[in-house]
């Protein structure tokens, strides 16, 4: 795509804002803005931003890429985001959740005031998603061999995020390592949560199974996310080169785990068939991958997988914290949209089907 040669501001004179302060979003109003170099126009803005309820010695001078629009999408985000936070707190201190009912900004607790102050460029944490070469690709699913199902209750319990134990096992060396790294934790909407336990009661006690090839499959999906959330951001920025990171990332992700970490015992004789058509790549399968055959149902799943998944990688805590910002914005997007990407009716497999299913379990 050729450099855009627009001048414009993407953020107006005293316009209401989301904005970046490291993890969190808080509102805030543009006061000015100035062109990053007077020189070079399609260098893009820095915006001069005043944050609600502080100071205004607080006020910073932040790229495009700290800001968001002060939409419901983004508000809720920005929710979310401060729920993760207090639950990894809670979760770091062992205290009960907060009983204060104190309207402050979002994520007021650790807010612009906080410790410190920080004008960092986000635009450098773009998320390294296994996209290079073969073995970059295949290095993190080193240690799973099978489909396992997944310990679903942990979804029937938890209350404030979801998260599956998968067994990848780093090497020997690693181990210590691996241990020490912090948790990766995702908020879940309610409304994935329902779907969730829904999915698992349907495959495992009514032994029904999710129709492929999907209406809607998840490639499909995240290619629609994708073309509403770009207008979001600016084109040629880094907010959107990590969009189509993202985007391209879990695609990779989910047509490397599907068959080995997605998947209920009972669905496998499913996958087999289904694997066989798509290797082979005739007909309607010419030129398909797992993911254009295979629904939400299972790329929900992948998003309860993702946080351990991540903490096999070596991003660094910045990449981190803005992937886990993307996957939210994409699970609150799914959630919005449940009836048009999560309401297939499951399949009875049949009876020659649960004989095969059963001899070969």
């Amino acid at each position: 795509m050729a450099p855009s040669t627009s001048a414009q501001p993407v953020y107006s004179k005293d316009e209401k804002v989301l904005c970046f302060h490291h993890e969190l979003l808080y509102e805030a109003k543009v006061v000015e803005y100035k062109l990053k170099d007077p020189k070079d126009k399609n260098d893009g803005f820095l915006y001069r931003i005043h944050y609600k309820g502080w100071k205004n010695t607080w006020d910073d001078w932040v790229p495009s890429e700290r800001l968001r629009k002060f939409t419901d999408e983004n508000k809720e985000l920005a929710s979310n985001l401060k729920k993760d936070m207090d639950a990894q707190r809670r979760a770091a201190s062992g205290k009960p959740p907060s009983t204060s009912t104190r309207k402050r900004p979002f994520g007021s607790d650790m807010g612009p005031g906080s410790s410190a102050r920080g004008s960092e460029d986000r635009s450098s944490a773009v998320p390294q998603l296994p996209r290079g070469t073969k073995r970059a690709r295949e290095s993190h699913m080193e240690g799973i061999d099978k489909p396992v199902e997944p310990p679903c209750k942990e979804i029937l319990s938890s209350s404030d995020e979801i998260r599956l134990r998968i067994p990848l096992t780093p090497p020997r060396s690693q181990e210590e390592e691996f241990i020490r790294r912090p948790a990766v934790r995702l908020f879940m909407p309610d409304a994935l949560k329902s779907i969730l336990v829904d999915d698992w009661e349907k495959v495992t006690k009514e032994q029904k199974l999710a129709p492929v090839p999907a209406t809607v499959p998840a490639s499909l999906f995240l290619d629609q996310y994708q073309d509403q959330e770009r207008y979001q951001r600016r084109p040629n920025s880094a907010d959107a080169d990590i969009l189509e990171e993202v985007v391209a990332g879990v695609k990779e992700y989910f047509n490397k785990s599907l068959g080995r970490i997605l998947l209920y015992r009972f669905e496998r004789q499913q996958f087999y068939e289904m694997h066989k058509l798509v290797e082979a790549g005739h007909g309607e399968h010419a030129g398909k991958a797992l993911a254009d055959v295979y629904g939400c149902e299972h790329l929900l799943r992948l998003f309860v997988s993702m946080p351990d998944l991540i903490a096999h990688t070596n991003m660094d805590a910045q990449s981190v914290s803005k992937l886990r910002e993307e996957l939210m914005k994409m699970t609150s997007y799914m959630a919005r949209n449940v009836d048009r990407y999560l309401s297939n009716e499951y399949l009875h497999a049949g009876q020659e089907y649960l004989e095969s299913a059963k001899n070969g379990a």
